[in-house]
């Protein structure tokens, strides 16, 4: 067994999940395609392959104990994250990938493609120019911003029950004490990592 296989086995033993054959191939060739495309493309600035098993793949799978709806929309996807290694392990729940990057959408959309995912779509847009109101049960997003500018962003695109799921480092008290929803935050750790990181569930109502 090769050392990238056995990383991303004993890193999902770690987080509590089980996965299939099938899930633990598409997770590798998908990390095949973003060294492959990232020559050319620089869709990432981590190069190492463990790092991005650990920093892209491990990360993404960590909050997916959290995920909850049928609909969610992944904002400022990037080469795919958490989107595609979410979508891999959740067949029945559709995604879509959305992102302001021509290339970094041309490369998702391969993706898919080469790994076969039906659940996903990929849109080239800007999240508020996207006009899909009401449609998701929640939204996925690395925190590309302060909560409250990613909620007043993002808000449109949840129906009323709907979640915003913000992935950050250390939990982040001063944006936090300016929050009017109501939230959870829990700590999470990613095997291999040493750097804080948590996650956040901010309530539309």
């Amino acid at each position: 067994m090769d050392s990238s296989r056995t990383l991303l086995l004993a890193g999902i033993e770690q987080l509590g999940l089980e996965a299939t054959t099938a899930q633990i191939d598409s997770l590798l060739n998908f990390v095949d395609l973003i060294e492959k495309w990232n020559k050319a493309f620089n869709l990432t600035a981590i190069r190492g392959r463990d790092e991005m098993l650990r920093l892209h793949i491990l990360d993404s799978l960590a909050i997916l104990p959290f995920i909850t709806g049928n609909k969610i929309i992944d904002v400022g996807t990037g080469a795919g994250l958490p989107g595609i290694p979410l979508a891999i392990f959740m067949p029945n729940v559709q995604f879509t990938l959305l992102d302001s990057n021509s290339k970094k959408t041309r490369f998702v959309q391969q993706a898919i493609l080469e790994l076969q995912l039906q659940n996903v779509e990929v849109v080239h847009s800007r999240v508020e120019q996207l006009g899909r109101d009401g449609e998701y049960d929640a939204v996925l997003s690395r925190a590309f911003a302060s909560l409250g500018d990613i909620m007043n962003l993002t808000e449109y695109l949840l129906q009323s029950e709907g979640v915003l799921i913000a992935m950050k480092g250390q939990v982040p008290e001063l944006e936090l004490k300016e929050m009017s929803r109501s939230y959870s935050v829990k700590s999470i750790v990613v095997p291999g990592i040493e750097a804080e990181r948590c996650v956040l569930r901010i309530n539309k109502i």
